[in-house]
């Protein structure tokens, strides 16, 4: 499996909706996205690089995923 670090937003979003099809994106708070991104098997990245651009591109990919599996 590839590493995921903060380089790889798009790959991050769809591991994302893998381990949540269900989730809507849009309801879930910053602070539990990090938490769930960090905790996603292949992440190894700082968690202190993340910010609230990097969060929203994962959080809005993840929707584009979400929705065109709907």
């Amino acid at each position: 499996m590839t590493k995921l670090t903060w380089q790889n937003l798009d790959d991050i979003a769809l591991s994302l909706y893998e381990k949540f099809p269900d989730m809507d994106p849009t309801h879930v708070r910053f602070t539990d996205l990090l938490k769930w991104i960090t905790e996603l098997d292949g992440f190894d990245d700082d968690p202190l690089k993340s910010n609230e651009a990097k969060l929203e591109r994962v959080q809005m990919a993840w929707l584009e995923e979400y929705q065109d599996n709907r």
